[in-house]
């Protein structure tokens, strides 16, 4: 993928050095679990337990379903847009959250390296996942390869710590570090033809796997 402020040429085809998906198919999916079965609907499905549920023990599964959906979910939706990592916001606007601190060596710049990722828009579409295609991104970073939001996130710089190989951190990067007033992923002039709509704040999930050969 490509910066939305380029240093040097950064064609749509290094949009973050990705293979963004075609508008109209992966700007709008979203990522999901299928449902999990009450534990009560479960236990009356396995061998040896009663041949139906009762009212009473359905009622309380129901009501149980009723709780999660209030409570948990939107907990585990928090977490996804870094509720539950407390953002720190450097002098450049770019926040950033360690939910694991790795171990091994510390990215530099000019390094090739090796990072896993999720990317999505503020709503939480999901726009494009290395774990999806079972594939790290390989890159240089901290050279302009990348848009600037992942440099500064990756290598650190302005208050924030370089990442370190191993570990995991939620990016929230400003239009500014991501791809401005242009967008990504665009076709034809309507904004809204954009993967990554024009002023976009991104998210992004980010594992340093480490550095790599070559």
């Amino acid at each position: 993928m490509a910066p939305a402020a380029p240093t040097s040429a950064s064609p749509l085809s290094r949009l973050l050095l990705l293979s963004l998906p075609k508008p109209g198919s992966a700007r709008h999916s979203r990522s999901s679990s299928p449902p999990q079965p009450c534990p009560e609907a479960a236990a009356a499905r396995s061998p040896g337990a009663g041949l139906v549920l009762r009212r009473r023990e359905a009622a309380a599964a129901v009501l149980s379903t009723a709780v999660l959906s209030r409570f948990v979910l939107p907990a585990a939706a928090g977490a996804a847009d870094g509720g539950e990592c407390p953002l720190e916001v450097a002098p450049s606007g770019l926040a950033f959250c360690d939910r694991v601190v790795g171990t091994g060596a510390a990215a530099q710049e000019g390094q090739l390296i090796k990072a896993h990722y999720t990317g999505r828009l503020e709503d939480g579409t999901v726009f494009d996942s290395s774990y999806k295609r079972g594939k790290p991104l390989t890159f240089r970073v901290g050279v302009g390869e990348v848009i600037k939001g992942w440099d500064q996130g990756i290598v650190g710089g302005e208050g924030i710590p370089p990442m370190l190989a191993g570990g995991k951190r939620t990016l929230k990067l400003p239009p500014a570090l991501a791809y401005g007033e242009k967008g990504a992923g665009c076709r034809g002039w309507e904004p809204t033809s954009c993967v990554i709509p024009p002023n976009s704040t991104l998210l992004f999930d980010v594992e340093y796997v480490g550095r790599a050969s070559g």
